[in-house]
């Protein structure tokens, strides 16, 4: 098998993760508004959309285009990475349970998450994001996607990290998680 047909496989693999990611925050999201959910940060959202879905199109196109032949070792580890911040993120989505969406939906007086990865940082889902954002496209050689998809992913999450905190402003417990993702 050609390195563009087992990189496109992957791409379809996390598509399809993502596909799942959006059926448990929709529910979640429907849930935590008829609870009195308040939404924050929605202008940044659509920009959100268009980065993800251009870090695996962006991805895609650079393999198929470039061919490049990343040396099997950078392949292989950032291949780690990524599965790694696929099982992060999953942790992120069980420990937050139905206060988890890919929205910034925060319910009035729900009790902070300070459990699981958030014990140990403020917002580990981003941290998983940031992987799997350079370690997705280097798994094929993309470096050219992974260096743009960081860049604009740096400035975005500046955004909804603090529209994020800003929103958790007023819920207790000790240490930031999240009611977003």
């Amino acid at each position: 098998m050609s390195l563009e047909v087992a990189f496109t496989l992957l791409v379809v693999a996390v598509a399809l993760e993502r596909v799942a990611e959006l059926v448990v925050s929709n529910r979640n999201a429907a849930w935590s508004l008829a609870q009195g959910g308040v939404e924050s940060g929605r202008g940044h959202y659509p920009f959100m959309v268009v980065l993800h879905t251009g870090l695996l199109v962006g991805a895609l196109v650079e393999v198929w285009v470039r061919r490049p032949e990343p040396p099997a070792a950078l392949a292989w580890s950032m291949l780690a990475l990524c599965v790694g911040s696929q099982v992060l993120r999953w942790w992120c989505i069980r420990t937050l349970g139905r206060q988890w969406n890919t929205r910034v939906i925060v319910v009035p007086g729900a009790p902070r998450v300070t459990g699981g990865p958030y014990r140990f940082i403020p917002h580990p889902n981003y941290v998983a994001v940031v992987v799997e954002g350079f370690a997705l496209p280097l798994v094929g050689g993309a470096w050219i996607t992974a260096v743009v998809f960081t860049v604009l992913n740096a400035g975005l999450l500046a955004t909804r990290i603090r529209a994020e905190d800003a929103a958790l402003a007023d819920l207790t417990g000790r240490v930031p998680g999240g009611a977003a993702a």
